[in-house]
């Protein structure tokens, strides 16, 4: 094996945070998030792992040809719905849900004759509401007349689910998501069908968007971060929040020298160091999606104890200060975020978040699963 870098992911996790979710979530159904590569995690593994979901939601319909093509059978949501009027006749042939956001959208709908009410099956529809997102939506002062219309449509099954996107739901204290509910609330008050509001925040914070209904077909909660034992709300792990991180991002130590005081270290000699003092070199960097933005003094572990980098991260390379693992040896294994190190404190010194880097593994790292 030419490389050491390692995600391990922990199938175990994914199943106990699925059932955290839906102990918090109630009587509603889950759907879980399996976009961007189940979050970088791997999107059949992750969507293995899930079966006990209501529904799996994919950000495109070929998230939902490899799906059916590894056999996964249960309900799949396609997010953005169909790119092009084409890829309606996939959609039914593949039993996807589409999420309606636009009015080309409808217009392809209304133009397609390749299924009717007495022959396939009609397209099963979640209608999107721009609540305050204003990213992908129908305005709310539309809303009644675009449901209207696809009830109308011999083509789209009579079921349509109402949802919305919340844009501060990770702001607990933010009045932007209780206006959001209300003005969705207010827009589907006369329509029938299930909806869906909250995200993984939104479960966390906003009970108001899945406990009750106004609907009798009840609520559903889409989660993804959550899923994954990642953070949702800035300052928190997600082990503070209950859940259990799925990843783990291991390397191996392939160099230890010492380096004199007053030498400097990596491209652009930006770090000095401080004493005479033994340096690391693990084998991982930003060609295998370890963030080139993280600064010196970014905790890692070498053997269970902690350490940092210093200097540069390089693309294939990274320097640990070993003064606090001082009999640490080539082949020693370095864990870059686990459950002992938060991948959300990697995150803070790299300036993004622990979605950015989990979703930002490269082909070049070796994935293995257990049933941690």
């Amino acid at each position: 094996m030419s490389r050491t870098a390692l995600a391990t992911i922990h199938l175990g996790a994914l199943r106990r945070n699925l059932a955290r979710v839906r102990e918090r979530a109630g009587g509603a159904r889950v759907m879980a998030v399996v976009k961007a590569d189940g979050y970088g995690h791997g999107l059949e593994r992750v969507a293995r792992a899930c079966a006990d979901a209501d529904a799996l939601g994919v950000a495109a319909l070929g998230d939902g040809l490899r799906l059916r093509a590894a056999g996964i059978a249960q309900r799949i949501v396609v997010l953005s719905g169909p790119d092009e009027a084409g890829d309606l006749a996939e959609f039914r042939r593949l039993e996807l849900d589409a999420v309606i956001h636009h009015e080309s959208q409808l217009a392809w709908l209304a133009a397609d004759r390749s299924v009717s009410s007495a022959s396939g099956r009609p397209l099963r529809v979640w209608l999107k509401v721009d609540t305050g997102m204003h990213r992908l939506g129908f305005d709310p002062r539309s809303i009644v007349e675009t449901y209207t219309k696809l009830r109308a449509l011999p083509n789209v099954d009579a079921d349509i689910v109402l949802m919305t996107h919340f844009a501060a739901s990770d702001e607990f204290d933010n009045d932007l998501t209780a206006a959001q509910i209300a003005r969705f609330d207010q827009a589907t008050a006369h329509l029938a069908g299930a909806r869906a509001l909250a995200n993984s925040a939104g479960l966390l914070g906003w009970p108001a968007a899945f406990a009750g209904s106004a609907s009798p077909a009840g609520h559903w909660v889409r989660v993804g971060g959550l899923l994954y034992g990642l953070s949702v709300v800035e300052g928190k792990s997600g082990t503070d929040l209950g859940f259990e991180p799925a990843m783990t991002l291991s390397t191996k130590l392939i160099s230890v020298k010492r380096v004199k005081k007053g030498e400097r270290i990596g491209y652009a000699a930006t770090w000095e160091c401080p004493e005479d003092m033994p340096i690391g070199v693990a084998a991982i960097g930003y060609g295998d999606g370890y963030p080139r933005s993280a600064q010196p003094g970014t905790p890692v572990l070498v053997n269970g104890m902690r350490a940092a980098i210093v200097g540069r991260v390089s693309m294939d390379l990274i320097t640990i200060d070993l003064r606090g693992a001082p009999r640490a040896q080539v082949g020693d294994r370095i864990t870059l975020w686990s459950r002992e190190l938060p991948v959300e404190t990697i995150a803070a010194h790299a300036g993004t978040i622990s979605y950015d880097l989990t979703c930002g593994m490269t082909r070049r790292v070796l994935f293995v699963e257990d049933d941690r």
